[in-house]
């Protein structure tokens, strides 16, 4: 029997080739994470579209591996000790698949600590901040009369993209000279601010030359052009 069958969740997304990760997403800023990573290590891997359009990730199947119901989510069947292990937040899997390769993280401790930093900032700060200026800018709330919420989003979201400027002064990449798993973390969310969300100029990004050069950088890598569409809607 296959170590996946310990997870309810393949009963509704079964598994292909059960000896690869299992990838339970969509290609939104936080489901490209996941992609994004799994395409720079090259570990084999097997994605499973979750349409979160259609509620599919409060699936009873989709809650068993993920309580809070949000992509992406993942099962190694060979995770530590060679047993297999289920692994849902966007950031956790991120440090996971840099431990399991050895990849994209510092093995120096100071800038190990450094780069975890900076993923914790995307997700406390960028991604939270980012989102709440896609619903008020394109979603239902733009509807709104009160424009203070939408007003308050984009303040914060520009402090933000300074801290992230200022960040990237004089760095390719955000912590040194080398991309980390901190600079996976943010693309998705900052190529989305500008694209998917339509903020280009609502939060003036241009102003942030640094984020800029950095998102092109970051956007040329094949593996993060591969990673963004994956899973894709059809």
């Amino acid at each position: 029997m296959s170590a996946l069958s310990e997870f309810p969740i393949t009963s509704r997304w079964p598994a292909r080739d059960p000896d690869r990760i299992q990838l339970y997403s969509l290609n939104t800023p936080n489901g490209v994470k996941a992609s994004i990573m799994l395409e720079e290590t090259g570990l084999p891997y097997e994605a499973h579209l979750v349409d979160i359009g259609n509620n599919e990730s409060h699936l009873p199947e989709f809650l068993s591996l993920n309580p809070n119901g949000k992509i992406p989510a993942i099962i190694d069947p060979i995770g530590p000790g060679g047993r297999p292990i289920g692994l849902f937040e966007s950031g956790a899997i991120l440090v996971y698949l840099a431990d399991k390769t050895s990849r994209f993280i510092p093995d120096d401790p100071q800038l190990r600590w450094q780069t975890l930093q900076w993923v914790f900032f995307q997700a406390a700060g960028i991604g939270p901040m980012f989102g709440q200026v896609g619903f008020f800018n394109k979603f239902a709330g733009k509807d709104y009369e009160d424009k203070r919420p939408l007003k308050r989003y984009v303040d914060e979201s520009r402090r933000l993209l300074g801290v992230l400027d200022t960040q990237l002064q004089g760095r390719d990449w955000i912590v040194g000279t080398d991309y980390t798993i901190a600079d996976i973390a943010h693309l998705g969310w900052v190529r989305n601010l500008i694209t998917f969300y339509q903020a280009r100029e609502l939060v003036g990004f241009d102003d942030f030359k640094h984020v800029s050069a950095w998102l092109e950088r970051g956007l040329q890598r094949p593996a993060v052009q591969r990673g963004l569409e994956i899973p894709k809607k059809a």
